[in-house]
């Protein structure tokens, strides 16, 4: 079995997940239920989907949870961009967590790739 623990891009999805936890405490308290509880969602998402997929048998199973991680960074990353849009996050520190969400992205990608080839 696969340890998740290991993979460098559960690792990355986690300490932005906890990232995510923090940023959002300084959103309006009138988005608690909705953009907040969304961004929490789609960012814990990502490391779970890959944990979850180191626990299934075939590779199969495990690429298929892989790209719904690389769904929830895609809807996390509008969330984001939303969220700067709407003046919640300044340009610069959105503009960090997008970066951190297409390094995430490339090495889903990746090891996407490295399985199915």
């Amino acid at each position: 079995m696969r340890n998740y623990k290991n993979y460098l891009v559960w690792k990355k999805g986690h300490q932005l997940t906890l990232d995510i936890y923090k940023l959002t405490n300084n959103f309006p308290k009138e988005e608690l239920f909705n953009l907040v509880s969304q961004m929490k969602r789609s960012s814990s998402s990502i490391p779970t989907n890959i944990a979850e997929g180191c626990g299934r048998k075939s590779e199969k199973d495990f690429t298929r949870f892989l790209y719904i991680a690389f769904g929830s960074a895609n809807e996390l990353e509008y969330q984001l961009i939303l969220s700067i849009d709407l003046g919640f996050i300044n340009q610069k520190i959105g503009n960090k967590f997008l970066s951190e969400i297409e390094e995430i992205k490339k090495m889903l990608n990746a090891l996407i790739q490295k399985i199915t080839s």
